[in-house]
């Protein structure tokens, strides 16, 4: 699809309603507001990709490489179709075919940078004159490319917060918090460009996801080469229809065959409670305990029904003793492990377990303290991150918004603002050309600053003109993050 119609209807026009002489319209894309308690600083990611996709090639595929006639005449027939007879005209588009780029510039803050809310991410302009109508009819598209990635890259650094706090206090091996929390958002997005971007977030704290296509998006628009680094990763794993095909009464024997014949060495995930986890944990596994021990590799149980700090950590009001104590002292009980030198026990190498269901970060933050209040060292357990935690957000959960702030009418500059005066201050937006300062590791807005300025300053120059200027790798921006 031509990427001029991927937008709101009522873009299509604003080229009209500008002011007479209009040369500039400068605009930036900010999150304004969190709604997630205790998160006041917001993960850029995901302009590269929309500058590569978008800007680059869809243009270049859809647009410029198509005969100007059927390009115009397809928007013509779209909008006339859309709106009835109107002005809106096509002199301009044809205008865009015929100079063969986007004439604008993007300046932005490293990928991967914690943001301030109310500090811009990135600004954008138009280079020539003519086509000043082109920065805010990117809005739209923009918008609906970039405020998912943002949004999961922030919510898996949480994440990643809670595990390292307690992977420090209570692990021996802190490194395993890269596999700790597991990407399983796919199924439950909204399609398949959702479940990418929001995947492609959470590899930037992790390196655990069953989101294959994340890796190809690494690969095809951050520099990532998945021949020489991790970029994601994942384990053999069953599900329910598999256990369910073997029979409730072949259910041991399908454990068995799991995991001596079919895996033999390896990790396996196996899902347990597709009828009765306490059986599986009490009476098949202590059976298969020499197998498991013997192998090379590790047998991981994956319960992901009920609620999951009980399940892993038990329920002091449970009714029997194994919904007493849980899957991760069940498992103590029938293997056993070592007790660090932090004093927290840890289970032999060969057993572990997997909640894949629910999890939020009060959850996990949940799980981890019940798990260290019982004496057991948090990296015992894997969990599963999905739709509940990177589905469940908006445009809103970070109030992301795109407003032009400084425009050129007739060769002269207006900063502009809008402070609507019915709004709690959250929809008041800055004013002017803008500047972002880098003080004791935090970005600072200052705006209403001259052209000198706006030059200076961490917003450095990604694209102009059709070309791309910086072109961040997966590599950079992981070790952005954990700055």
């Amino acid at each position: 699809m031509n990427p001029l119609l991927l937008t709101d209807g009522y873009k299509v026009d604003h080229r009209r309603q500008y002011p007479d002489g209009t040369t500039l319209v400068y605009s930036n894309w900010t999150p304004r507001k969190s709604r997630i308690e205790n998160v006041e600083e917001v993960v850029f990611f995901g302009l590269q990709y929309f500058i590569k996709k978008y800007i680059i090639e869809d243009f270049e595929r859809v647009f410029f490489k198509q005969p100007k006639e059927e390009v115009v005449k397809k928007y013509a027939r779209r909008i006339n179709n859309y709106l009835g007879e109107n002005q809106v005209g096509t002199k301009h588009i044809e205008d865009l075919h015929d100079l063969g780029y986007i004439p604008m510039v993007f300046k932005a803050l490293p990928e991967g940078a914690s943001v301030p809310i109310r500090v811009p991410m990135f600004t954008m302009y138009n280079t020539k004159p003519e086509f000043f109508w082109l920065t805010n009819y990117f809005e739209t598209l923009l918008s609906a490319v970039i405020w998912l990635p943002c949004n999961s890259a922030t919510i898996a650094k949480q994440y990643r917060k809670v595990l390292d706090r307690f992977a420090e206090e209570t692990s021996s091996v802190p490194e395993f918090v890269n596999w700790q929390a597991h990407d399983f958002s796919m199924r439950g997005m909204g399609g398949v460009e959702a479940a990418v971007t929001s995947a492609a977030g959470h590899l930037l704290s992790f390196t655990g996801t069953d989101t294959i296509p994340a890796i190809d998006f690494f690969e095809e628009y951050y520099n990532a080469n998945s021949d020489n680094e991790l970029i994601g990763g994942s384990v053999a794993a069953t599900e329910h229809s598999v256990m369910c095909m073997g029979t409730t009464e072949g259910e041991f024997e399908t454990f068995e065959r799991l995991i001596t014949k079919v895996y033999p060495k390896g990790i396996v995930s196996i899902v347990s409670d597709t009828w009765d986890l306490w059986k599986v944990l009490t009476d098949y596994l202590p059976r298969l305990k020499n197998d498991i021990i013997s192998r090379e590799g590790k047998v991981v149980v994956r319960p992901d029904s009920g609620d999951p700090i009980h399940i892993l950590c038990g329920n002091p009001y449970g009714k029997t003793e194994e919904e007493r104590k849980g899957v991760i002292e069940l498992l103590w009980d029938v293997f056993g492990g070592t007790t660090n030198d932090k004093g927290y026990k840890e289970l032999v190498s060969q057993i572990g377990a997997i909640y894949g269901d629910s999890i939020t970060v009060e959850r996990a933050t949940k799980i981890c303290e019940k798990l260290k209040e019982k004496g057991f060292a948090s990296t015992n357990v894997v969990l599963g991150i999905g739709s509940f935690t990177y589905q469940y957000n908006t445009r809103d959960t970070f109030g992301f918004a795109m407003k032009a702030t400084y425009g050129e009418v007739n060769g002269e500059g207006r900063a502009i603002f809008k402070d609507p005066i019915t709004d709690d201050g959250t929809k008041k937006s800055a004013k002017g050309l803008m500047k972002i300062e880098l003080e004791n590791g935090t970005y600072k807005l200052v705006d209403q600053v001259s052209w000198d300025e706006e030059r200076k300053g961490e917003l450095k120059e990604v694209f102009r003109d059709g070309k791309l200027l910086v072109n961040h790798s997966l590599a950079e921006i992981r070790e952005t993050i954990k700055k």
